[in-house]
Parts: structure tokens; sequence; C-alpha cells
């Protein structure tokens, strides 16, 4: 069984403020490199499988210093293109009780808007993968990437690769309107559609019926009623959704769905104390694709990818930097947090 991910999409630099200070305070950052597709790939290369980065970043400094950082925890960085003069940019500052966090862009001309695939063999990308793996962040950046996903998406097919999407959708990228043509274009490839609690109303006007993402509670039947209609609209293998109850920054409830064609199933809800939430859905994505690529059955599944994708809250930066056995303990019943000697 093959056990190679390939990953699509942007690679850019984190700048956090410290602890929970805001921008007008700081005068120093935290740095981190992250991009919505290599915190997954970040994931799957600590869980043992081969994940394959395609993306570009500037030929200068910053953009080696993203490739290294990449490389420290394990992922392949042999289709990462060099060009261009900009690493994109996130700013984030940690929100703390009833402080919201904020981030702010600065993506506009970065490299991986230019990236090419001209002069790149998909069929060499693809050879021996199982998954590609993108999300709604990629085509957003600049419309010469929705041709070319659509080349990579039929590249995949005819090498039998499951494809993966998390909609991811980013209001300050696009407009809503943008998002729901492209993203609908693209759908005649999916397998496998990921997406929050929002995304699906934001994207394709498929919303819960009832339903406030700021009142910190969510209709689980409502949300099961969304997925199967993505996926008959869409002849969808698999629609999860993650369901995040945001009691305050700090305090959140977190869980999901997974939905195929005959059941629908919920994982278990877990209480969160959240360190950072930058990453989380990322995270979810890896732990899905992993246990679907294990072949494992769909309750088993949404419960790994809860449970990971909950201890990733709990460590600073996007990657999630938790080992299998942790995440199974957490699975198992143990959320004590007591130490371990």
């Amino acid at each position: 069984m093959s056990k190679t991910v390939i990953l699509f999409g942007e690679l850019m630099i984190r700048l956090n403020t410290e602890g929970f200070s805001r921008f007008v305070q700081a005068d120093r950052f935290n740095i981190y490199y992250t991009g919505a597709e290599a915190n997954a790939g970040a994931a799957l290369a600590g869980w043992g499988y081969e994940a394959r980065l395609v993306s570009r970043v500037p030929t200068h400094d910053l953009g080696q210093a993203c490739v290294n950082y990449m490389r420290r925890y394990g992922l392949d960085t042999r289709f990462v293109q060099r060009a261009g003069e900009k690493l994109g940019i996130l700013y984030v500052e940690n929100g703390a009780s009833q402080r919201q966090s904020k981030v702010i862009y600065d993506r506009g001309g970065s490299a991986f808007a230019t990236f090419s695939d001209e002069a790149l063999d998909w069929n060499d990308v693809f050879r021996g993968a199982r998954w590609l793996h993108f999300s709604g962040t990629a085509p957003a950046l600049a419309p010469r990437l929705v041709p070319v996903l659509k080349r990579a998406c039929a590249a995949a097919k005819s090498n039998g690769v499951t494809i993966g999407c998390d909609l991811n959708f980013r209001r300050k990228l696009w407009s809503q309107e943008e998002a729901g043509r492209v993203m609908t274009e693209l759908m005649e490839f999916i397998d496998v559609l990921i997406c929050n609690e929002e995304d699906a109303g934001m994207v394709f006007g498929i919303k819960a019926r009832g339903d406030s993402v700021t009142s910190g509670h969510l209709d689980r039947d409502g949300y099961g009623d969304v997925a199967r209609q993505l996926q008959e609209r869409f002849g969808l293998s698999h629609v999860a959704i993650t369901l995040r109850e945001s009691l305050s920054a700090t305090m959140n409830n977190w869980s999901a769905l997974l939905y195929t064609k005959t059941e629908c199933v919920f994982g278990k809800k877990y209480a969160i104390h959240i360190v950072d939430r930058v990453g989380g859905g990322d995270s979810f994505a890896a732990g899905l694709i992993y246990g679907l690529c294990e072949g494992w059955d769909t309750a088993r599944v949404v419960d790994f990818a809860v449970a990971a994708s909950c201890l990733k809250h709990t460590i600073p930066g996007d990657f999630n930097l938790v080992t299998l056995d942790e995440v199974k303990t957490l699975m198992a019943g143990d959320g004590s947090g007591r130490i371990q000697r």
C-alpha cells in the first residue's frame, strides 16, 4: 500500500506576537514557516508517510530557510520550485478569553502566486502516490493557479490517486461568489471534501438549519444534513465537517463528523484549552487522510482525526508535532494530561 501524499499549496512565513500580546504592543515576533497543505504534510510525515510538497518559494535566503524548516520535519521538497522575490506572510495575534485572535495576510504577489507547471511532469509528481491534498487557499491566491490545479487533478485521476480538498474559505483572499464559482469547477475531481461549520454555507450556500457559529452550540443533525447535500450534489465518497463550538478564544469544544454514502458518524467531543488554534483544521485533514489510507472503518477514522487535531491546539505554531501513540492514548480515553516519566 502506498503511503505517499502529494500536497499542493503555498509555503509562507508566520510572524506571531509573543504570548498574548497585541499587534500594537509587539516589538518582536516568533517565526514559524507554514502553509495549509504543508501543515497537514508535517503531521503525516511524523506518522511515517512520505509527504511530497509541490510549491514555489523565492530564491533568496528566506526561501531557503522555509525549505530547511520543511525538511526539518520530514517533508519532501524535491518539487518545490525556486523563483520570485516574495514569501507570503501570515501575521498572527493570539486571542484570549473573549478577545478574538487576529490574522493579517501579506500574500499578494508571492512566489507561489506565480507557480508554473510548464516544465513540471505531473506523472513524475504522482508516481507511486496515494493521495493529492490541496485547500481552497491555493486557487484563491491567483486566477492563473486554477488551470494549474485542474491539470494537477486530471493527472492525479489518470494515475489512480485519490483527491482530497479542504474548502478552507478565507474571505480576506477572495469573495464568496468567486470561491463558489471556482470551487464548483474543481469539485468534479474531488473524492473527499473537508470543511468547517461555516465553509459549505459561505462557498456553496448549503447551511445548517437554525445554527449560529457564534452561539457556542452547533446542531449536529443540521450538519449531517449539510454533509448529505454536499455528497449528493458533487458525488463525493466522503464528506468531513469539523465542528468548533467557540465558547471563547481560549476555550472551544471540538468535534467532527464523517459522512459516507452509507453512514454519518460523529467523533468524540473534546473541551480544549487552546494554546494555538491555527493549523487545527489542517491537522484534522492529516488525521483523516491517514485513517482513510490505512483502511480503517468510519468511526475509527473520524475519532483519530478529531483526537489528533485536538492535540494540535496545545502546540505553538502550525505543525501538529504529536506521535501516533499520543493520539491513540487520547482516543482510548486518557485525556488527563498527566506527566509521562
